[in-house]
């Protein structure tokens, strides 16, 4: 999990967990862009676990990301993910 420090700005909270092919990508792509984010396991994290699903319709869709203007991408594949952020 990258972690931002008190002087960065604010960065991407990715929610996701351990077994999500789709959440491995994301993380990768964003790290090979040195795109600073948060990882949250919603695997045993009921606070986490209602975020998501409240985002989704109480669906437990991971990746669910959330930027920095509070604007969501669920699943979103490389390309989409390349748009949001401008690349």
């Amino acid at each position: 999990m990258q972690q931002q420090s008190a002087d960065q700005q604010p960065t991407i909270i990715i929610y996701g967990t351990p077994w999500c092919s789709d959440c491995h990508r994301s993380r990768r792509f964003l790290e090979s862009k040195s795109i600073p984010y948060q990882y949250v396991d919603i695997s045993d994290n009921p606070e986490a676990i209602a975020t998501v699903e409240r985002v989704n319709n109480g669906q437990q869709s991971v990746p669910t990301m959330v930027f920095p203007d509070g604007s969501v991408l669920v699943e979103p594949s490389n390309k989409a993910l390349a748009s949001k952020l401008g690349l």
